[in-house]
């Protein structure tokens, strides 16, 4: 039995931590002023004053020891869910996460699990300061032994943090800030479709002409694209990822050898990015499918720029078009 709700993506995240609170009592949410401020976004808002503060708990700003603290407490059996305040704030807790919560399962042959989430605002579009706009999901994702996922719609974040949390893996859950406020139906009687879709890509809209595949947030403006491409005589198909890593080549695989054609977009710079990932992996699988090659728009290869500029740095509208319009003019 469905009901649906209008909600925001951030309160659809805080609506999955307060279903996952009350069905595990072992879960349990850190991070810095998620407390009573219920973080810089408000995501956590109400969670402490319902749940009490040994189970959402504020910690001291030390992001190494927030993750160290939950990783003994995953080895305890408890569900810690991390809150890193802003992506750039994440570098301190990196050898915490790769060296450590990545590898304990492999290292122990499988008989330790480290089922901890660890929540990232990222990417930009919000004009704020240096460390504040990163995607640093790549470098996660080239770790072995971490689940990286990033959900675009209020349903999505609702349902996917939920399966985060009931997860035996540590997963990286990317939120984008961005898109914090933009509201859409969710299903809040159980987890949205009734399938895991954690790892699991899902066709947006559907076309044959032309593959956009984006995830978390260049969905909204893959979407954008597809819609003014129709205008032109284009039938363009977007792929939402979800998951990073690991990644559902399947999905992505049968959408490029039905169009012939594929754009991947995403905020991160493009050089070494997720993006160059599923290039390789459709032109290995769809290489005589293919009527051009795979094309990639992201982020140039600098540090994330000033605020004044940052629109230029973001793929933009007229960038994915581009894109677009060079994949058909092979």
């Amino acid at each position: 039995m469905s009901e649906s709700k209008t909600l925001t993506l951030a309160r659809a995240i805080n609506e999955g931590l307060r279903r996952s609170l009350e069905t595990d009592p072992k879960v349990l949410l850190m991070g810095e002023d998620i407390g009573a401020l219920g973080g810089v976004f408000r995501v956590t808002d109400g969670l402490q004053k319902d749940f009490g503060e040994d189970r959402v708990v504020d910690t001291p700003l030390a992001e190494s020891g927030i993750l160290g603290t939950a990783i003994g407490l995953a080895l305890r059996g408890y569900r810690p869910v991390c809150e890193i305040q802003f992506d750039g704030f994440i570098f301190p807790a990196y050898d915490q996460i790769t060296t450590q919560l990545a590898k304990m399962g492999y290292r122990s042959g499988g008989a330790l699990q480290v089922p901890v989430v660890i929540r990232v605002p990222y990417g930009g579009g919000i004009g704020a300061v240096e460390h504040h706009s990163e995607s640093p999901e790549a470098l996660f994702a080239h770790t072995a032994g971490l689940r990286v996922v990033s959900p675009s719609t209020p349903q999505d974040a609702y349902t996917m943090i939920q399966e985060a949390i009931a997860s035996p893996d540590p997963v990286l859950f990317f939120e984008p800030k961005g898109r914090y406020w933009e509201k859409g139906p969710v299903d809040v009687a159980g987890r949205g479709e009734g399938a895991t879709v954690l790892d699991r890509a899902r066709v947006v809209r559907p076309g044959t002409d032309l593959t956009l595949v984006a995830y978390g947030p260049t969905v909204a403006t893959a979407l954008r694209a597809a819609a003014a491409a129709e205008q032109e005589g284009r039938s363009v198909e977007v792929v939402d990822l979800r998951s990073i890593s690991p990644l559902d080549t399947a999905t992505v695989v049968e959408s490029v050898r039905r169009t012939g054609r594929c754009v991947v977009v995403h905020e991160a710079p493009t050089y070494l990015g997720s993006g160059a990932e599923v290039a390789a992996r459709v032109t290995e699988e769809c290489f005589y499918s293919l009527e051009a090659p795979v094309l990639r728009v992201g982020g140039f290869h600098t540090p994330y720029p000033v605020a004044k500029i940052e629109h230029d740095y973001l793929p933009s509208l007229d960038r994915v078009l581009d894109a677009v319009d060079r994949a058909f003019a092979f």
